[in-house]
């Protein structure tokens, strides 16, 4: 990740949205004598597909007893059943 001022973000864009496009790299852009932080220009990626709802129905099951107390696991948290 790069830093640079606005006016060399202005004079070198080209160059600057090659390395990004080409290398990834990352730049944080600064302005004024204070070097305020107001942008960061980073690579470009496509969107994640929408997950399909319902793709594996009917492929898995949840037992009957899925809500049932386990006294083995009580007694791990809480010392003794409930």
């Amino acid at each position: 990740m790069q830093t640079i001022q606005v006016g060399q973000f202005k004079s070198d864009f080209s160059s600057i949205l090659d390395k990004v496009q080409k290398e990834g790299e990352t730049y944080i852009i600064e302005y004024g004598k204070k070097h305020k932080k107001v942008a960061m220009l980073v690579p470009y990626s496509e969107e994640k597909k929408q997950r399909v709802f319902g793709l594996h129905e009917g492929k898995s099951k949840i037992s009957d007893n899925f809500d049932d107390e386990n006294h083995a696991i009580n007694s791990m948290f809480y010392g003794s059943s409930l």
